[in-house]
């Protein structure tokens, strides 16, 4: 099969579109046929050595996909051959087929396509594992996103927006205080062109802030830290600036609020059945439209160094998808 190949983590540039041998699924596993791929920050980082977890080399790079199954492991229940899915792995995505954990795999609903399903699980499932699982997030609260038009930012945003939160997006253009305006954000911080620091003390007011989901660390998550409420909770969720923050502990103690990791991936492999039944929700409620992801360009699969560069910096409104089959 066709496939992307990372030999060596030196990032976009050490990846070859070449010809793999396919793999094949254990007993808790499927094996799909991939039609589309979505590209995330993870897959980029992960690629230069710097996520979480290093997979062995060569690998092949891309976490959310969608398809249709080919084969089940001997474990398998909830799927046959010949069903339309959305499917995850840390890995195994930019391929012609890739293998996904049972608990990682949902159904399409009839009126979602291959494009629009390869962009979900990544991030709507972040999103509710954030929001709904370590936050408790409660209807009237107030919750600020930060790199709000990326994939998991935009999905944090509709997602509070439908819970009844009040949503603040910090972006850096205007045409990404659009895109989330559109998908649910009442309040926009455009860091391309105003004080964040003074934006967000007069948008938290004397209350503070219930609920902040960071994904970009560095100086701007030490900045907010200084604007969450009495109980709130201050959630990383990863770094795309970089640099990895410290906290002056002095800040959650006078305020009584929690900082929360949010580490998702580790959360579906350690409680499969929660992250099934989370799954199965999200993939609902994108088929009822209540959830909406923003496709922001497709590209062919061997197009993926492109795509991950446009990640890297930041020019991705939502999700790049890699079309692998013609019948998107």
């Amino acid at each position: 099969m066709r496939a992307i190949v990372c030999k060596a983590f030196k990032g976009i540039e050490d990846l070859s579109f070449t010809e793999i041998a396919e793999p094949r699924p254990a007993a808790n596993a499927v094996l799909v046929d991939v039609h589309a791929a979505s590209v995330s920050y993870m897959d980029y980082l992960m690629s230069c050595g710097g996520y979480q977890m290093r997979p062995a080399l060569p690998y092949v790079p891309g976490t959310d996909a969608a398809g249709i199954v080919l084969a089940c492991g001997d474990r398998v229940t909830r799927f046959r051959p010949g069903d339309r899915v959305s499917c995850g792995n840390w890995f195994g995505a930019f391929a012609e087929r890739m293998v996904a954990r049972e608990s990682s795999v949902a159904l399409l609903p009839a009126n979602v396509d291959f494009t629009v399903g390869s962009t979900v699980l990544h991030t709507y499932l972040t999103a509710w594992y954030a929001l709904i699982e370590r936050a408790r997030l409660q209807a009237g609260e107030t919750v600020l996103v930060t790199g709000a038009a990326g994939g998991v930012g935009l999905a944090c945003v509709e997602m509070a927006h439908l819970m009844g939160a009040r949503v603040i997006a910090v972006v850096g253009s205007a045409a990404k205080a659009t895109i989330v305006r559109a998908h649910g954000a009442a309040e926009i911080v455009d860091h391309s062109r105003e004080d964040v620091r003074e934006r967000v003390k007069a948008l938290a007011g004397d209350k503070g802030l219930d609920i902040c989901v960071d994904n970009i660390g560095g100086a701007l998550f030490a900045t907010l830290a200084r604007f969450m409420g009495w109980n709130g909770r201050l959630l990383p969720i990863g770094f795309t600036s970089g640099e990895i923050p410290s906290l002056a502990m002095n800040l959650p103690l006078l305020k009584n609020y929690s900082v929360v990791g949010v580490f998702v991936g580790a959360w579906m492999e350690r409680c499969p059945e929660q992250a099934a039944r989370a799954t199965e929700a999200v993939m609902a409620w994108v088929g009822e439209g209540k959830l909406r992801p923003q496709v922001d360009r497709v590209l062919p699969l061997q197009c993926a160094g492109e795509a991950m560069s446009l990640v890297a910096n930041r020019r991705a409104m939502g999700r790049i998808v890699l079309q692998v089959r013609q019948d998107l």
